[in-house]
């Protein structure tokens, strides 16, 4: 081995030695080793994931958004499905009892085909409920009259298999007599809504790949390439169903999909979250509060909770992929920094990943293709583990703010009944880490923390410290939340649309307190400080904004409502850009030591008298390709800032009764040289706005503040 003593080891029975764990816990327990029955989960004192059908509806999860954000609900609107798998299995039989909006064409395992050429959805979902309810079963159990016209089932044993007309059509057959090796060819390569891997194996490689690389010789002779999938989705309910280099080549020509470490996460996070629980509850065992069956009982009791839980990371791990998705181009050179610096760090080797080389990513980047999904679902659990390590090897889990992250992660029953035994669990700082490197990536994407780290030179301890300064600024969690209430309500790009809005704003923020403030004094106050800043502007900014933030306001609102977003959220989004100065006004109003109020007429006064407006929002808006590009449009638009807020100063220290006098007091005390650099920035700013333009006008702006 090459890790050091860890007195946390655990073991997730798989592949048929689920039954193992309850031997292995209670091997544990006669050992007297420290987690006891929490050295196995899954066992009969624990969370089943049959029962709960935790790991199928995980993937199902994934599923829903792929079509959501095609603007299909599957849980209403028929949708047609193939798959491999049975109703005896957990993640193919449980997933295919979770709309009942499904149509199973066509299926097989290891025994049998099933298929089924134009199903009845509610009679096949009634029988597949029948069959799954069985202590064992397979397809030959499916009652044949429940079949439409045309349908069978077939042993894989057959020589031959001679198809109905309506069998051989629905799967888009030339001819009717065919192998069943071939039949199930044909199953993968179905033009349907819906493929669902459910059943061990590995189906499809890519067309780079052999059937030797694919590492599963019992399916050679079935097995296809990603680029003869013609399923609008592929949902990766089972490990290994395709080669990384496939779901690539899939995703290429247009699939959706993710890996299947992303699909079928929730069983894993169960197990996580079982262990975890146990580990806290055994404190209450120690101390007389619950006996072991009182614990159990207990345990059994937070089921529901438990599965929650794993369906929101679930939901919020595919929300992240799809908004780093549909960023494409804009963020391909930040994945790239963070690749290299991944690389770097000695944690990722391309090659064994099947990240593309520089030469690949050259060629992308030419070709106006940036990572796909399932590239970047690779990215994102390398960058949660790095920020992870790093998180725990800092002061971050002793923070007393940060600390308040570990209630994030256990059901709300423990954590309200037993605060302290959550407070006292042994792998607090584990938690709190892991915590806070999941919201911090599933929020800001990928190469967040990254970004913020070499724009900075900050720690991950720094960043995220400012991150829950931004998020907690700006109440970000509930405004997310609200967002996440519009699934099917409006069109998924518009959704995904609104969620960017606040990612970027999460960003920028993130970037202002690294740079404006310090944590040392601890959060909590600075928290407060900027919060109550930011909801005072918020209640008064129909009155503050100066006009050309009042018009971009008012019509980018009426966009979002144009496209669907209630009126409400439509204004709370449109807001954003202007409130996010208000981090800026807050900070000015402690130097110049006056309200808020007064500094943010003072800000929004010099922002009109310069029109910077325009120019910022036109800075923002500028999508360069070269890293370098990038930090120096960073930097511009930081410059302009701060010499917006020196300005802003300046006026505040001008004597007059209110803040309009005050402006104009500043203006005539010095107009000459205002003046001219209001015509510089002007000429220098019109048209189009770029990088190098930019930082003339932040160097015009910021002489005249030194200069007064």
């Amino acid at each position: 081995r090459h890790d050091g003593d860890d007195p946390y080891l655990v073991v997730a029975a798989d592949k048929g030695t689920a039954t193992f764990s309850d031997l292995a816990n209670r091997i544990a327990v006669e050992h007297g080793y420290w987690l006891g029955d929490a050295f196995a989960s899954g066992g009969s004192v624990g969370y089943d994931h049959k029962k709960m059908g935790i790991t199928a509806r995980g993937g199902w999860e994934a599923v829903k958004r792929h079509f959501r954000e095609m603007d299909r609900d599957i849980q209403k609107d028929p949708f047609s499905v193939v798959g491999v798998g049975d109703m005896s299995g957990d993640v193919f039989g449980n997933a295919m009892l979770l709309s009942p909006a499904t149509r199973l064409i066509a299926a097989f395992d290891h025994r049998d085909i099933f298929i089924d050429p134009d199903p009845d959805a509610t009679k096949s979902f009634a029988e597949r409920a029948r069959l799954f309810a069985l202590p064992r079963s397979s397809w030959q159990d499916f009652d044949r009259s429940v079949l439409s016209q045309g349908g069978a089932i077939y042993s894989r044993a057959l020589k031959s298999i001679t198809l109905s007309e309506e069998a051989h059509t629905a799967l888009g057959l030339a001819t009717v007599t065919h192998t069943p090796q071939a039949l199930m060819r044909a199953i993968l390569q179905a033009d349907v809504d819906l493929l669902w891997f459910g059943g061990i194996g590995t189906y499809v490689r890519a067309t780079t790949e052999s059937d030797l690389q694919a590492g599963d010789r019992a399916n050679d002779a079935i097995r296809i390439t990603g680029a003869e999938i013609s399923a609008k989705v592929v949902g990766e309910g089972a490990n290994l169903a395709m080669t990384q280099r496939s779901r690539v080549e899939y995703a290429l020509k247009g699939g959706r999909l993710n890996s299947d470490a992303i699909d079928n996460s929730a069983g894993v996070n169960s197990s996580d979250l079982e262990v975890n629980i146990k580990i806290a509850l055994g404190t209450l065992v120690r101390n007389g509060t619950f006996t072991y069956e009182q614990r159990n009982t207990y345990l059994a009791g937070m089921t529901d909770e438990v599965a929650a839980l794993c369906l929101r990371n679930n939901y919020l791990q595919t929300l992240a992929l799809s908004v780093a998705q549909r960023r494409g181009l804009a963020e391909f050179p930040d994945h790239r920094t963070l690749i290299e610096a991944l690389e770097q760090r000695g944690q990722l080797n391309r090659a064994v990943e099947f990240l593309p080389d520089d030469i690949a990513l050259n060629e992308r980047a030419l070709a106006g293709k940036a990572l796909t999904r399932p590239e970047l679902a690779v990215l994102l659990a390398y960058a949660k583990n790095t920020v992870y390590a790093d998180l725990l090897a800092s002061p971050v889990p002793d923070d007393p703010y940060l600390g308040k992250e570990l209630f994030r992660y256990f059901p709300e029953t423990l954590a309200t009944d037993y605060p302290e035994t959550i407070l006292g669990h042994r792998l607090r700082r584990e938690v709190i880490a892991t915590v806070l490197s999941n919201a911090m990536i599933n929020r800001g994407g990928p190469a967040y923390v990254q970004e913020m780290v070499s724009a900075t030179s900050a720690d991950a301890g720094q960043v995220a410290a400012a991150y829950a300064a931004a998020r907690d600024t700006y109440g970000l969690p509930d405004l997310n939340l609200r967002i996440d209430a519009l699934d099917g309500r409006i069109g998924g790009e518009t959704q995904l649309a609104l969620y960017m809005d606040v990612q970027a704003l999460l960003v920028r923020e993130t970037l202002w307190f690294l740079r404006n403030e310090s944590f040392e004094a601890g959060l909590s106050g600075l928290v407060t400080r900027y919060a109550t800043g930011v909801a005072a502007i918020r209640a008064d900014l129909p009155n503050l904004l100066p006009p050309f933030y009042a018009q971009t306001l008012t019509a980018r609102a009426a966009d979002l409502e144009a496209r669907g977003t209630p009126k409400d959220m439509a204004r709370a989004i449109a807001e954003l850009p202007a409130l996010s100065l208000g981090t800026d006004i807050v900070l000015v109003g402690q130097r110049a030591a006056t309200t808020f109020t007064n500094a943010a007429q003072a800000f929004f006064g010099v922002l009109d008298l310069f029109k910077l407006g325009r120019i910022i929002e036109a800075g923002n808006a500028i999508v360069l390709a070269d890293r370098f590009d990038r930090m120096a449009l960073d930097r511009a638009l930081a410059n302009l800032m701060r010499a917006q807020r020196d300005l802003t100063v300046d006026v505040l220290a001008t004597p007059s009764p209110t803040i309009p006098d005050r402006l104009a007091t500043w203006h005539a005390t010095r107009p000459a040289a205002i003046d001219r650099a209001i015509k510089a920035v002007a000429d220098l700013t019109e048209g189009e706005v770029t990088v190098s333009r930019l930082s003339v006008a932040a160097g015009l702006l910021s002489d005249l503040a030194r200069s007064a």
